[in-house]
């Protein structure tokens, strides 16, 4: 499996179906983020009881999402980690689908709740980072004209610059959270 393989899970109409549940959404994001767990760890961590976790990480492994860690547990208790590193999805191939477009307007909500969540927990945890940080740490939030195949261009460029800091993690590394999003936006211009 070559290192592309590894980080995205190319979604299609199957794996979107797997995808589309919060709950699932939120055990693979533990599992990539946190590395292995059980379903009795994942559980106290999302507020479930462990039979449902266990349910839910039976059906991401169904789907190829999470594979059992063989390097720990014994029967009495497995660990599960995540099989890629992320999603790689386009809204085109499921929006006109109806039988897709219900699954990705939750998978995609999903995905926009946990972003704020962890942007909202960072704010909150800001004291508690060094200042090494804080003067690395950047939000940024900027409104362009753009052409479409200008949007997908930017997109494009920022991806590239994403996958080349993309390596295995070292010694004296912090995880870093990193957000991309670049979509159209009606305007509304107050009128007189």
């Amino acid at each position: 499996m070559g290192n592309g393989e590894r980080y995205l899970a190319r979604v299609d109409g199957r794996l979107l179906r797997a995808l589309s549940h919060p709950l699932r959404v939120r055990i693979l994001e533990l599992l990539r983020e946190d590395g292995p767990a059980t379903a009795s760890g994942l559980a106290k961590r999302v507020g479930e009881s462990s039979g449902t976790t266990s349910w839910h990480l039976r059906q991401l492994a169904e789907y190829g999402l999470v594979t059992d860690d063989s390097e720990r547990g014994n029967r009495r208790d497995r660990w599960w980690k995540a099989v890629h590193e992320g999603d790689q999805l386009r809204g085109k191939d499921f929006i006109d689908d109806p039988d897709l477009a219900g699954p990705f307007s939750v998978y995609a909500h999903t995905l926009i709740e946990q972003r704020y969540a962890a942007e909202a927990q960072f704010v909150a945890e800001m004291r508690d980072w060094a200042d090494e940080w804080m003067d690395k740490v950047e939000f940024h939030d900027s409104p362009l004209s753009l052409t479409p195949d200008e949007a997908a261009a930017l997109s494009e460029e920022v991806l590239d610059v994403i996958s080349r800091y993309r390596r295995r993690a070292k010694e004296g590394d912090t995880q870093v959270r990193v957000h991309w999003a670049a979509f159209p936006r009606k305007s509304r211009p107050e009128t007189p």
